[in-house]
């Protein structure tokens, strides 16, 4: 089985969770994901099963959505509310009083990563560093908030719609929000609602798939993570040349392109530059 599967991701369970339940229900172990999600996180996870795994490392800079609730006045060890609490104090903040700092976290911004992650310092994961009780100084990343939304506000729960580029740590973002409201905040729920070109309209509970007498009925090609690319139809010479390896002359505009066969059997992501198209990636069966 090859293909690409939208997961709407429990809460509870780990993105490696996720895919190693997959492996069992598509009997192959060529399996990754698209994007860790925390435990407490729900929402899309594309999973690549078979041949797809190809198309994983174009996902690793998807741009990303997610729907999130910021608690203000609750601050934890971890930034969301799994975590021990440090403090906690009164809150009297307005939408209007929220909707001016939002302002300040928009476009980009620098970001220091939390302890509970798993990015390594010296070749230790600071979460492990971090269960241990250590705290090490972690350099701010520079990430880009490209929406930053007020959905509404319930008591000190804030409601917010945030699409990012990768590295972004929602709960820090959280965490840094309520810092500048001067009460402090946490992250309390996390949803992702688009991951790539795919929403949470297209994902599938887990659940429903894992009881599914026929799971490969939710795969779908690997060429639906490219649909914003133009297709185009390659000759037989042409395929046999991509099938090689080998570039050939296109006479198309400058660009990346879904090349296909005469049948429609989804070759490569290919570019074209000068004339000329090449393969950026193959995707068709070998042998």
């Amino acid at each position: 089985m090859n293909g690409i599967v939208i997961v709407d991701k429990p809460q509870g369970w780990t993105s490696q969770d996720v895919t190693a339940r997959l492996r069992r229900v598509f009997h192959t172990r060529r399996i990754g994901h698209g994007g860790t999600l925390d435990p407490m996180a729900t929402g899309v996870l594309p999973v690549f099963v078979g041949r797809a795994t190809r198309g994983v490392e174009f996902f690793e800079h998807a741009e990303k959505t997610y729907e999130t609730v910021l608690r203000l006045g609750l601050t934890t060890d971890t930034e969301d509310i799994t975590g021990a609490v440090l403090t906690q104090r009164e809150v009297r903040v307005t939408a209007d009083q929220v909707e001016a700092v939002l302002e300040r976290f928009r476009g980009e911004i620098m970001q220091v990563p939390p302890m509970y992650s798993a990015l390594k310092v010296n070749g230790q994961k600071l979460c492990d560093l971090a269960r241990k009780g250590k705290e090490v100084e972690r350099k701010p990343r520079p990430i880009t908030i490209r929406e930053l939304t007020l959905l509404g506000m319930e008591g000190s729960d804030v409601r917010l719609r945030v699409r990012c580029s990768k590295g972004t740590y929602i709960r820090t973002l959280c965490k840094d929000i309520g810092e500048a409201l001067g009460c402090g905040g946490c992250m309390a729920q996390l949803r992702r609602v688009t991951a790539g070109e795919y929403t949470i309209a297209e994902a599938v509970p887990l659940q429903e798939l894992l009881d599914s007498q026929a799971p490969e009925g939710y795969l779908r090609g690997v060429d639906t993570m490219f649909r914003n690319y133009p297709a185009v139809k390659l000759t037989a010479n042409q395929e046999t040349r991509c099938r090689n390896g080998n570039s050939f002359s296109r006479n198309l505009p400058d660009g990346t392109y879904r090349a296909y066969s005469q049948s429609g059997e989804f070759l490569m992501l290919a570019k074209v530059e000068n004339g000329v198209m090449s393969t950026v990636k193959s995707f068709f069966e070998v042998g």
